[in-house]
């Protein structure tokens, strides 16, 4: 275990779940965005799209883009 890891989890265990939620969407996000460099892709936009889909696929953001 790297010496970040125990104060990581720490935080992550003392945030409200709202920012439990971003914290891993944004971790899965650069794990794939790494994953992709690594492999010698750059198009972030569908890691992007697959991070986030928690908070894009909800019935409130379909409330809120119906109109547009």
């Amino acid at each position: 275990m790297s010496t970040l890891t125990k104060p990581l989890l720490e935080e992550i265990k003392s945030a409200s779940e709202a920012v439990q939620r971003e914290v891993f969407d944004f971790l899965v996000f650069l794990k794939s965005k790494e994953a992709a460099r690594k492999e010698g892709r750059e198009d972030v936009l569908p890691l992007a799209q697959t991070a986030w889909a928690t908070d894009w696929n909800t019935p409130e953001e379909e409330e809120a883009w119906r109109d547009l």
